[in-house]
């Protein structure tokens, strides 16, 4: 089972709607969801937060800041976007570029209105992250440290731009929407190994806890749990293991094929801009009375289970 979920994916490649940097960011673009306001997409380079970043802007974004640890590639996203995008570095397991890259949305832009928690790694794929047993701990504390550390610091720094003050005095926004990276993996068991999956049931239980104070402060915390997708990640981890269970590789779009083909939803399949489009229901006013809330998009994979009963053979007829 844990084959079935280990990561992000790359179908937005070859997608006509998320191909061209060009096509994607027109200076004219109707007014949208998002019409004016400020975002900061957390591993906005690749994969998820590229396609959400993108989205923010189709719909009308005044500024995406990208916060990724992938420099080289954050500024090719950049000239991709457009000039409503830009970029700063960020490694979300070191709290001081998480609290800088906020830092410099509000500076620049004045405030910031959406926070897009979604960096995120999925860890090696090992009998030490896949077997309780054999759990090597320093393999766990690594992908939590990204996860979920990294989630809580974006949480925590764009509570102290957004909050409209508290107990302490802190804050001076108007209020704002904060999104969380989860994943089905967060869901139901089995989906991932103990390190991936653990972080992502944390997430979901980081928001639910989160709502509770932010509520009170005119702050929306939300987030998503996508299915498998086939970004560059995911295609990357499963090629990883198809490969080794094979004892042969699989091209790339092989893989794609595979992981596309793991839902339950008859006649669909789950694309990253499926996820964009989530984030930008949550980040909008669209969803103002929505808080504490993971939006699960998965097709309806993780509501139920098939119980395989040993029904008698029909005679032939």
């Amino acid at each position: 089972m844990m084959h079935r979920l280990v990561g992000e994916a790359r179908r937005m490649v070859a997608s006509p709607a998320m191909a061209g940097g060009q096509r994607w960011l027109s200076a004219t673009a109707n007014k949208g969801r998002l019409d004016g306001k400020i975002a900061v997409v957390t591993g906005g380079a690749s994969g998820l937060g590229k396609a959400s970043a993108h989205e923010f802007i189709r719909e009308g974004a005044e500024a995406v800041i990208l916060a990724d640890i992938n420099s080289k590639l954050g500024l090719k996203t950049v000239k991709e976007l457009g000039p409503r995008a830009h970029f700063v570095h960020c490694d979300v397991a070191d709290e001081a570029t998480v609290a800088a890259a906020v830092d410099a949305a509000v500076s620049r832009h004045g405030r910031l209105d959406v926070m897009l928690c979604s960096a995120g790694v999925v860890g090696p794929l090992t009998p030490g992250t896949s077997r309780l047993a054999a759990l090597d701990l320093a393999e766990f504390d690594a992908v939590m440290s990204v996860n979920v550390r990294g989630t809580l610091a974006g949480i925590k720094h764009a509570t102290r731009a957004m909050a409209a003050g508290g107990d302490d005095g802190a804050g001076g926004g108007g209020g704002g929407s904060i999104l969380c990276m989860a994943s089905v993996s967060g869901v139901l068991g089995g989906l991932g190994t103990y390190p991936y999956s653990v972080s992502k049931f944390a997430i979901a239980g980081i928001v639910k806890a989160a709502a509770a104070e932010l509520s009170r402060l005119g702050v929306r915390v939300n987030c998503i749990s996508p299915f498998a997708v086939p970004t560059p990640m995911v295609v990357e981890q499963f090629s990883v293991m198809l490969g080794g269970a094979a004892g042969a590789g699989f091209g790339e779009e092989q893989v794609a094929a595979i992981v596309r083909g793991l839902g339950e939803l008859k006649g669909a399949t789950c694309e990253a801009v499926d996820i964009a489009r989530a984030a930008a229901y949550l980040a909008s006013d669209d969803a103002k009375y929505v808080s504490g809330h993971n939006l699960v998009v998965d097709g309806g994979f993780t509501s139920y289970k098939n119980m395989n009963l040993p029904f008698p053979a029909k005679p032939q007829e």
